[in-house]
């Protein structure tokens, strides 16, 4: 079953509001607080493989961190870009609802009601081929 992820910051009322919204609607998600605990190398490269806009669509060219240091995103390497967001997590934006095939950022609630048919689209299509690999394994034998 895919469970979804979703980064997070303490006082983030959006956060807070895309927890509601899949607790209401019972959709299960694993909460991961990128202030409590560090992110990994392998979660922040599967969230840039993830998105669809680049560097876009998670990372607030407004925060502090990202004026301070003076960054040009487009002059450094992959390896460069995720270590710069494993050492300051702040510049991204959240919530980030990880799947196993896409991100959704922020909380809207249309996205988010468009985002989780994909995600229902996803979890049926494996259901099918798991039913059809069982019904005709003895075939194969």
């Amino acid at each position: 079953m895919i469970m979804l992820k979703v980064y997070t910051t303490p006082s983030c009322a959006s956060c807070k509001k895309v927890k509601e919204f899949f607790n209401e609607h019972h959709i299960p998600f694993q909460e991961i607080n990128f202030f409590k605990r560090a992110l990994t190398y392998e979660e922040i490269k599967e969230i840039l493989e993830k998105s669809l806009d680049g560097t876009d669509e998670i990372i607030s060219t407004r925060s502090n961190v990202f004026k301070e240091k003076g960054i040009s995103l487009d002059k450094m390497s992959f390896n460069e870009l995720v270590n710069f967001i494993m050492k300051y997590p702040s510049i991204l934006k959240r919530p980030i609802i990880v799947s196993d095939h896409a991100i959704q950022v922020g909380y809207d609630e249309e996205e988010i009601r468009i985002f989780l048919p994909r995600i229902k689209g996803i979890i049926l299509k494996k259901c099918r081929k798991e039913y059809l690999n069982k019904t005709y394994a003895h075939f194969k034998k």
